[in-house]
């Protein structure tokens, strides 16, 4: 007999690959709440923000630590700015967005395991989908005016950065 559609491990109904993780995450707060429970003014915000900065902090660390030292549910709610808004009105926004720089120090350790290892096949694959990822990130941010119309990632070069 036929097994039947809802038989399946997860129980869903169809038989397509579905993201299973990452389901764990904290919700926004309501729009209408979040300037009634920050106490902070808008200009200490944005001193903060641009202190969080210059100890070298990126954007998403200093939004972790507005959150959890100082209570600033979210800064856009507050500010009507994203946080890596006020760092490039104050001249202080990292030259590279943080989620592209996040890949390129993860492909730079994978090359640099390859190194030592350079059986590991599996570590090859995985290096082959991140720098997939960095070159659709980046063609996105040309795209859209972030990053410079010759801008190229070279992994030779990357490599010589810690």
């Amino acid at each position: 007999m036929a097994q039947k559609l809802t038989d399946c491990r997860w129980g869903t109904k169809s038989m397509k690959k579905r993201k299973r993780k990452g389901k764990s995450h904290s919700t926004r707060p309501i729009t209408s709440e979040a300037a009634t429970i920050c106490n902070l003014t808008e200009d200490q915000i944005e001193s903060l923000i641009v202190e969080l900065a210059k100890k070298g902090y990126p954007p998403s660390m200093i939004g972790i630590i507005l959150r959890d030292q100082y209570g600033v549910p979210l800064v856009k709610l507050i500010l009507d700015k994203k946080i890596t808004q006020v760092l490039k009105e104050r001249g202080l926004a990292p030259p590279i967005p943080e989620d592209l720089a996040n890949l390129i120090k993860r492909a730079s350790r994978i090359r640099r395991h390859l190194e030592e290892h350079p059986k590991d096949k599996f570590s090859l694959r995985g290096l082959q989908l991140v720098e997939s990822k960095i070159h659709r990130l980046i063609k996105y941010y040309k795209r859209e005016g972030i990053l410079p119309p010759d801008f190229e990632y070279k992994p030779e070069k990357v490599a010589i950065i810690p």
